[in-house]
C-alpha cells in the first residue's frame, strides 16, 4: 500500500505514468466509468475547500465510485476531541481510500500510520499539496508537451503558499527548469526551500519584487494571493499590493506562448479582463484536478491491491 503525502512519495516514472493515465482519460473517459464501482473515498476535510474536496468527489463519481466524508471539523467528531489517528483509523473501516485536509502540517503523515487504506494529502497547512501540484504537472504538460527546459515564474505569497512549495520541488526535478520568484521580501520563498531543494537541484533560481522586468523571459507564470494578514503593517501591504495583480498592461511584454496559472481562489491579484485572454489557463487547470484525482485514485488503489 502508498500513500500520497508529498510530491517526492513518487518517482519522475510514476508522475510520467500518472500524467499518461489522466491523457487517456481526458480521451476516453467512458472506457474508466466503471472502474470503482463499489469502491469508497472518504473527503475528511477538515478546513474548508471548494475546488479540491468537489473535484475529489467528481473524480469518484466519474469512476462509478461513491463518496462519503465531511467538509469541516465542526460537522465531524473532531469537534468532541477525538484525535486525527482515531478518526482516520475509524474512517478506514468504511473506505477504500480518504483524501485529508489539515490545517497542521504533518497530520496527513501522522494519519497515514494508523490506517489501512490509502491516505491523499489533500493540503496540510502551509507545507504541501501534491495533487494540486499533479494538477498543474498536468496542465503545465498539455500547454507545454515537456516539463523540461522551462522558465517558471512564481508569484505572489511565496512564503505560506504551499501550493509554491510544492511545484517547486516537483519542477526542480526536471532539467533545465529556471524559476523567477516574485515576491515582496516579506513574503519570499521560506530559506528551506532555497537550501532543500533548489540549490540541491541545481535549478537556476532569482528573487525579485516585480513581475513587469521579468515577464518577457516567462514560459509559465504561476499567480497566488498576496494576503494582507501576512504583513506587518498595513503601510507595508499598501506599499505592496499593485505589484502583485497581473493586469493586460502587464501583460504587454509577455511571450504570446506564455501560460498564466492560479491554484484559485482568486481575490483580486487576476483582473477579470485577463480571463479573455487565450494564454489564461486556470479554469482549464481546474478542470484538470479532476482528470488527474482519478488518475491518482486508480493508481493507489491497483498499488493498494483493491483494484485489477
Amino acid at each position: 500500500m502508498r500513500h500520497l503525502l508529498d510530491t517526492t512519495d513518487l518517482s519522475l516514472e510514476e508522475i510520467d505514468n500518472m500524467i499518461s493515465l489522466a491523457m487517456d482519460i481526458i480521451s476516453d473517459g467512458e472506457k474508466y466509468a466503471h472502474i470503482c464501482d463499489g469502491k469508497k473515498l472518504a473527503t475528511l476535510f477538515f478546513e474548508p475547500s471548494t475546488r479540491t474536496r468537489l473535484s475529489f468527489e467528481a473524480a469518484m463519481m466519474e469512476l462509478g465510485g461513491n463518496v462519503l466524508g465531511f467538509s469541516e471539523a465542526g460537522s465531524s467528531s473532531a469537534a468532541k476531541g477525538e484525535s486525527v489517528e482515531d478518526t482516520v483509523r475509524m474512517v478506514s473501516c468504511y473506505a477504500d481510500i480518504i483524501a485529508m485536509r489539515h490545517p497542521l502540517e504533518g497530520a496527513p503523515r501522522v494519519a497515514s500510520f494508523k490506517t489501512g487504506v490509502p491516505i491523499i494529502n489533500a493540503g496540510d497547512g502551509g507545507h504541501a499539496h501534491p495533487t494540486q501540484t499533479l494538477t498543474d504537472l498536468l496542465t503545465i504538460y498539455r500547454e507545454k508537451g515537456t516539463f523540461d527546459n522551462l522558465t517558471i515564474g512564481l508569484c505572489g505569497d511565496l512564503k505560506f503558499g504551499r501550493t509554491v512549495h510544492s511545484l517547486i520541488k516537483a519542477m526542480s526535478r526536471y532539467k533545465n527548469v529556471s524559476f523567477v520568484l516574485i515576491a515582496p521580501k516579506e513574503l519570499q520563498v521560506p530559506d528551506y526551500i532555497i537550501k532543500d531543494v533548489l540549490e540541491p537541484s541545481g535549478a537556476s533560481y532569482v528573487q525579485v519584487e516585480d513581475m513587469e522586468s521579468e515577464m518577457p523571459n516567462l514560459d509559465i507564470l504561476y499567480m497566488t494571493r498576496i494576503q494582507r494578514e501576512r504583513f506587518f503593517s498595513e503601510e507595508e501591504y499598501l506599499k505592496h499590493k499593485d505589484a502583485f495583480i497581473l493586469d493586460m498592461a502587464k501583460l504587454k511584454n509577455a511571450k504570446e506562448s506564455l501560460t498564466i496559472m492560479h491554484p484559485l481562489p482568486r481575490v483580486n491579484e487576476i483582473t477579470t479582463e485577463v480571463d479573455d485572454d487565450p494564454r489564461a489557463k486556470y479554469f482549464v487547470q481546474a478542470l484538470n484536478g479532476k482528470y488527474i484525482r482519478m488518475a491518482l485514485i486508480i493508481t493507489l488503489l491497483k498499488w493498494g491491491g483493491a483494484l485489477k
